[in-house]
């Protein structure tokens, strides 16, 4: 299976481990709970799928890759114990608490949540000495004499032998304690994902005419030759950090990520072709419904490779914008329920000076930040919502500012302040949200006028679609050309069918 069924049947896993009956006791006992066993080619996203999982699920995740534990941190350090047994004393060889347990009360602790996932990466490279012991973690849960603790699901991965040489295959007595899950590289699956990331446009435009170089793991006479989804990944964030900093991309760079000469290569001259239709489309006048005659006359006999580049860019440029403007709402709507708060705290006391309202706005960054640490720290927080924190707490900061620098001082001027500051922010907001609807106009209407209903369309439709930001912003605002496409499409009754029909087009 591809790696977004593989997350489906592990959000199905967690669901029942974690299932209570009207008592209170888990549907499954623990010892009942067979690990799952993610088994899959290296860069493929096991990890990431996770971290997804508990991000999505408010779950605390301890991981921990097994190739780097011996048998004494794994299992812990022995000791000796002194014990009475019948009036006779012995001394008794103990261990001190298994490093990776000891991990999941701390996040217990850190977090504030009795439940999580345990991820236990490469469990199949273990060493021999090791070996052993895992095999009674992955019966009883334990190290040593310590268990782990009863709300955590124990999730673990690692690829088959042909990639690894370290790999020790499992027995059929290990196996059969495991939930396997065999996960394949599968483009189409994690396009989506990449999608709803925002990787750069070169590479999923690249990858969209060149499937076949999304995963390649070769012997050639010069070694190992190897290109996968983690790379593709980590190549794209660098060449965005390279673009904002206005250093060039080349092939020396892409030669550190990609480790296939041919792709390399191929990807680096699309690459620089990318830029220049970048350039010659110039894509802010298109958004801006300012195309001019050579643009439209260029697009119209462009071939379909040049038409999804120019697709990829306007989309791009367009969803950059609309991302942001989601969190901005999103981070205002959380910022109106903390400000709602402080009003409720202020109108409770009979009276209130300048101070009270900046210990007021302190007390309620500090908690949020508190909030965003504790989140942060057990990886249970997504990039999106650790901006919306941030917003928020920056916002309370400013209005603090503000009131503090304030000449003279009067109960309603704190309100004043604090209204007008977010009023401010949401009149911004709204129009930042009118010019990208009109963007989003126009973008239909070039497409239309350009290229008609064809492919190209199908294209846009679908990426605005699997966009979780694009959605949420049409559906927000609407977008009445997307509505007649989509409709026309019927994206949302056949979803399946239009990724299959993209994945087949003629490029």
């Amino acid at each position: 299976m591809n790696i977004q069924e593989a997350k489906q049947q592990i959000e199905k896993t967690v669901t029942i481990y974690l299932a209570k009956d009207s008592y209170g006791n888990y549907r499954i006992p623990l010892q009942r709970q067979r690990p799952v066993f993610l088994l899959g080619a290296p860069g493929i996203g096991k990890t990431a799928v996770m971290e997804q999982v508990a991000q999505e699920m408010g779950l605390a995740l301890v991981s921990y890759s097994m190739t780097h534990h011996t048998r004494q941190s794994a299992l812990g350090l022995p000791f000796i114990s002194h014990k009475n047994y019948d009036g006779n004393e012995f001394d008794v060889s103990e261990y001190t608490m298994s490093e990776i347990i000891a991990s999941v009360y701390e996040m217990m602790e850190k977090s504030g949540k009795k439940e999580g996932i345990l991820f236990l990466d490469e469990i199949n490279c273990v060493s021999e000495t090791l070996a052993p012991s895992m095999l009674q973690f992955l019966q009883f849960k334990t190290f040593g004499k310590h268990r782990v603790p009863d709300g955590w699901v124990i999730a673990t991965a690692g690829n088959p032998p042909q990639y690894n040489r370290s790999v020790r295959e499992f027995d059929v007595v290990t196996l059969d304690r495991l939930k396997v899950i065999e996960v394949e590289a599968d483009y189409g699956a994690w396009r989506s994902y990449a999608v709803n990331k925002g990787l750069h446009g070169a590479v999923l435009t690249y990858l969209d005419i060149k499937k076949n170089d999304f995963y390649v793991i070769e012997n050639t006479v010069d070694g190992k030759s190897y290109v996968t989804a983690r790379g593709w990944e980590d190549l794209s964030e660098i060449i965005s950090l390279y673009e904002e900093n206005d250093y060039p991309v080349d092939e020396t760079l892409i030669a550190q990520y990609l480790r296939n000469k041919r792709i390399c290569r191929e990807f680096a001259a699309y690459y620089d072709l990318y830029r220049k239709y970048k350039q010659d489309y110039r894509v802010q006048q298109i958004l801006a419904g300012q195309a001019d005659a050579d643009i439209r006359d260029r697009a119209k006999k462009a071939g379909f490779d040049e038409r999804l580049s120019l697709i990829s860019l306007l989309l791009g440029a367009i969803q950059t914008e609309i991302r942001e403007n989601v969190e901005r709402e999103d981070a205002l709507r959380k910022l109106h329920r903390t400000l709602q708060d402080l009003k409720k705290t202020l109108g409770d006391l009979e009276q209130w000076d300048q101070s009270t309202v900046l210990d007021i706005l302190r007390a309620n960054w500090e908690s949020l930040q508190a909030m965003l640490e504790r989140e942060d720290a057990t990886d249970s927080i997504s990039a999106t919502e650790k901006r919306e924190y941030q917003m928020v707490i920056e916002t309370l900061r400013q209005d603090a500012r503000a009131i503090h620098m304030a000449d003279a001082f009067r109960p309603q001027d704190a309100f004043a302040v604090i209204r007008e500051h977010f009023e401010g922010e949401v009149s911004g907001m709204r129009s930042d949200r009118e010019e990208i609807s009109g963007q989003l106009s126009n973008l239909f209407r070039f497409v239309e006028k350009m290229f008609g209903a064809g492919n190209e369309m199908l294209v846009l439709v679908t990426d605005l679609t699997v966009n979780r930001d694009s959605t949420a912003f049409i559906s927000r605002c609407g977008c009445k050309e997307y509505e007649k496409y989509n409709k026309k499409f019927q994206i949302y009754e056949r979803q399946q069918e239009i990724e299959d029909a993209v994945e087949k087009l003629s490029l």
